[in-house]
């Protein structure tokens, strides 16, 4: 299952994009600052430069947009949010540092949105002014009480929010475009900074308005379908916000003045059409807020708790009723918000609140480029407009932004992450190296084949490894190209060479064999090793390099060889195969008639796979991509095809083949061609491709002849094919 139709935890997905994403954005994006700090924004800023601020703060947002929609598309989406997204990019050490900061950060921010809350209440209220604590609690119970309940029931309470601040922004634009004017608009467009403050300063006093766009993913364990609603919802509610923040700054400066703007905080609530539904605004983004945190810290809490990463967690992962809320977590999280609310000023506490979400959307960029760097054949997100640029300009401008908010508090955040980090990954390293640089190499390269060593078999990290029986590399260059071609970037090539004879008379021959092969894969700048072997006959050869090459799981998982054009090499071929193939490995035979003058030469035409079953063809259709993820095939379209025997099966085959590609996240165009004679269908129809790809199965012992016949004849003149025998173990869904 692919991670755009991939359910969540069952019985959980319940909410669609508007109200399990859209919707939370929405309200905690538009919140305090909107209501009572745009206008001082507005005021030190000017009108252009206040423009300037609020595109640079969602250019951030939408870049970690982005890189949160690529996340959310490549893998199976369940609850966790942010915690589960980088766990599974950057491993279990980001995400447990990253799990533990945003939920204490999210369970912190909802006594800060109470506490907002509060202070509201207050001043429209003076007569509560004498016990704020104790309306803080009471509102705090409420959220609480309200989440408890379930998330259902608190979503269906958000609706009712988001009408409160619709109307409240109607009132805002209708009083304020009232008494606008050009005069108004040309004083406030230039800046009028005080001494002391600034352009960044002012952008670190807005940006905190923007954060929340996790609060949609943060219920992610909830939604239908999380890989499609995650980034709809939340890239909708990052362009929407944005249309109101600069809305509101054109129509504060055309019907404000300058002293308004900078010395009334409750300038927007002044100028509306109705000041009493300004205020009820206020609550309602305090109160959105609030819930949108106590119902998103819980949910990364029972996900942190379930992957066991801190065993003194275990008893929040368990969900209570029919849909799993994480009830035991939503108390921890009412208990540490209610300290914090009886603690009484947040102020101090505050700016690490927001170093958390920037620490967490700077994490998630990272998590993005490493993928898209590492070119991971299982990084194929159905969300194509994320690129590794992105995401590392995304990550640079949150380390950029935490440093100017608060830089002592930034420092702290990545002092807490890495003590957390520490935590998790703890273990005896015992230092043995002279120099630091080699010995820093040799260290990593150890502890990473012993880590891949110890990580269990996985679909998803599937690479190719392939062993190409290339002989000296120049006796059959096209061979060592196309395996360069495949694993350039992806996997591991090695260069195989038999030598037949008898290893004591041979070793010297097998040394100066080997350097010749090293000294190819310099002159032709391919990515491979060499592996020379001396055999008395070339089966045995064959049979030790796939046995024995590699370390660890860094053995040869795939054998590459040339398709005999001699028919008396026929039945030793087949030998091979059907060891190679009794040895689990995949086999793929690469038929070039007449062989390319240029080997480097990419030719024209379609990449055509031809579909038969599941037996070979999620291999064949991974190597199709693997060939066009390179540069110079890059331009090539890759052909899904299969034949049918008449008309009415049509339809439904090419629905099936349409399902096969939107499943695998691979580029690739189905055909369906209705034809009785198999044969010439294919030859028909890939006559102009530029390489076609066809599954086989190794022949039995006698039936070599045969088998080789049928081949040639099913493939006829068709210059360029691959056949490919795989041995099972990939799937396209991952």
């Amino acid at each position: 299952m692919d991670a755009a139709n991939a359910a969540s935890s069952p019985g959980r997905a319940r909410f669609g994009t508007f109200g399990g994403v859209f919707t939370p954005c929405t309200l905690t994006i538009l919140g305090v600052i909107m209501f009572l700090r745009l206008g001082q924004v507005v005021g030190r800023a000017g009108v252009l430069q206040a423009v300037a601020i609020i595109l640079l703060a969602n250019a951030i947002t939408l870049l970690t947009g982005l890189s949160l929609s690529a996340i959310a598309t490549n893998t199976r989406v369940k609850g966790g949010g942010a915690y589960y997204l980088i766990s599974r990019s950057l491993g279990v050490e980001f995400g447990g540092a990253i799990g533990i900061v945003f939920f204490l950060a999210q369970a912190i921010a909802v006594s800060m949105y109470v506490v907002g809350f509060t202070e509201a209440c207050v001043a429209a209220f003076p007569a509560w002014a004498a016990s704020p604590r104790v309306v803080a609690t009471v509102v705090n119970v409420c959220v609480f009480v309200c989440v408890f309940i379930g998330a259902g029931w608190t979503v269906k309470l958000q609706y009712a929010i988001l009408a409160v601040m619709g109307a409240a922004l109607a009132s805002f634009f209708v009083g304020a475009l009232a008494i606008a004017s050009p005069e108004a608009l040309r004083a406030n467009v230039q800046p009028a900074y005080a001494e002391g403050g600034g352009f960044f300063a002012t952008f670190a006093l807005f940006f905190p308005a923007v954060t929340g766009i996790m609060a949609g993913a943060n219920m992610s364990g909830d939604l239908k379908n999380p890989g499609r609603m995650i980034p709809l919802g939340t890239l909708a509610a990052i362009g929407v916000t944005a249309l109101v923040y600069l809305a509101m700054t054109w129509v504060l400066g055309a019907s404000c003045s300058r002293e308004m703007l900078l010395d009334n905080n409750y300038v927007v609530r002044d100028t509306a059409w109705w000041p009493m539904v300004i205020t009820a605004g206020i609550f309602a983004a305090t109160l959105s807020s609030a819930l949108s945190s106590l119902m998103g810290a819980p949910r990364i809490l029972q996900a942190l708790a379930k992957d066991d990463v801190f065993r003194w967690l275990r008893v929040f992962g368990r969900g209570s009723g029919r849909h799993g809320e994480p009830r035991r977590a939503i108390v921890l999280t009412f208990a540490i918000s209610q300290a914090c609310v009886l603690a009484g000023d947040l102020d101090t506490i505050a700016p690490l609140i927001t170093m958390a979400f920037l620490i967490t959307y700077g994490t998630l960029n990272l998590a993005t480029y490493f993928e898209s760097i590492t070119k991971n054949p299982s990084y194929r997100p159905r969300f194509r407009y994320s690129h590794w640029s992105t995401a590392l300009l995304g990550g640079i401008g949150c380390l950029v932004v935490m440093f100017l908010i608060a830089p002592v508090w930034a420092i702290v955040s990545f002092v807490v992450m890495a003590v957390i980090y520490r935590y998790v990954s703890v273990r005896e390293i015992e230092a043995r190296w002279g120099d630091v640089r080699s010995g820093a190499v040799f260290e990593r390269a150890r502890r990473s084949l012993l880590a891949l060593e110890e990580e269990a078999y996985h679909p998803k990290n599937w690479r190719p490894i392939v062993l190409a029986l290339s002989g000296a590399g120049w006796q059959r260059t096209h061979l060592a190209v196309f395996g360069h071609w495949l694993t350039a970037g992806h996997g591991v090539l090695t260069l195989g060479q038999v030598i037949q004879g008898d290893v004591e008379d041979l070793t010297e021959r097998r040394h100066r064999q080997e350097e010749l092969v090293r000294s190819f894969i310099q002159e032709e700048q391919l990515q491979a090793f060499p592996a020379v072997v001396v055999a008395p006959y070339l089966s045995d050869g064959i049979e030790s390099l796939v046995q024995c090459h590699g370390l660890g799981v860094l053995r040869p998982n795939t054998l590459l060889l040339g398709w005999p054009s001699d028919p008396a090499r026929v039945e030793p071929f087949g030998a091979i195969l059907r060891v190679v193939a009794g040895l689990r490995r995949n086999i793929v035979a690469v038929r070039s008639s007449p062989e390319p003058e240029d080997p480097w030469e990419v030719p024209q035409g379609t990449v055509d796979v031809w579909w038969r079953g599941k037996a070979n063809g999620p291999l064949m259709l991974l190597l199709a991509h693997l060939l066009t993820t390179d540069d110079q095939w890059r331009t090539r379209t890759v052909r899904l095809l299969r034949v049918v025997p008449s008309e009415a099966a049509r339809e439904e085959t090419t629905e099936h083949l349409r399902h096969l590609i939107e499943t695998s996240r691979i580029r690739a165009v189905p055909g369906v061609i209705v034809a009785e004679d198999v044969v010439g269908a294919i030859q028909q129809t890939s006559r102009r491709a530029a390489v076609v790809v066809l599954g086989f199965e190794a022949p039995e012992e006698g039936a070599e002849e045969a088998f080789f016949h049928a081949m040639e004849t099913l493939v006829g003149g068709l210059p360029r094919v691959i056949f490919v025998d795989s041995a099972g173990g990939i799937e396209l869904e991952t």
